[in-house]
């Protein structure tokens, strides 16, 4: 009788686990742990400096590092790249700082939703789901195959390339473009 309770509490914390505890994801090159909070992690990923840099020209950094929880959709270099040509270091003046927080603010939803949230979402929406960000548009999530992907206000496309970079005080899912308010 103890072995199968002892067998028993195994079982169910084996399934709770995965839930429970987030596991540690390799993003631009660097560990992203999810003990540490979001602006703490993408300072270490290659792929994310473009991201950085902006979000510390925009005053965002405090935001990103209290405590959410926070679902960001963050851009990579590549993506920024496909912006026109001087966009970038437009928007990091200090006179466009306004837009460029809205254009930030538009990749961060309140609350922590992991890709199987943002999957039953769109389930739910027979096909696509709206999310309303932090700035105060919507985003859409849809979904092909097994891959999501959002598009934004403009009817621009992205796609989440890695999903579930879990923080202590949110979640990462990395995109392959800036969305436009």
């Amino acid at each position: 009788m103890k072995k199968l309770i002892i067998s028993a509490l195994a079982l169910v914390a084996i399934a709770i686990a995965p839930n429970t505890y987030a596991q540690t994801k390799m993003v631009g090159g660097a560990a992203m742990y999810p003990t540490k909070n979001i602006v703490e992690n993408a300072v270490n990923s290659k792929d994310h400096t473009t991201l950085v840099a902006a979000v510390k020209a925009a005053g965002l950094v405090e935001t990103l590092e209290g405590a959410g929880p926070f679902t960001v959709f963050a851009p990579t270099n590549e993506a920024f790249d496909k912006l026109p040509a001087g966009t970038v270091d437009n928007l990091v003046k200090p006179e466009n700082k306004a837009t460029l927080t809205k254009i930030l603010t538009y990749h961060v939803v309140a609350g922590r939703i992991s890709a199987a949230d943002l999957m039953e979402k769109v389930k739910a929406g027979m096909g696509k789901a709206e999310l309303k960000t932090v700035q105060g548009e919507t985003l859409t999530v849809m979904q092909q195959g097994k891959k999501l992907y959002l598009v934004d206000s403009k009817g621009g496309k992205s796609w989440i390339t890695i999903a579930d970079v879990f923080q202590s005080n949110g979640v990462i899912h990395v995109v392959n473009a800036v969305l436009m308010p």
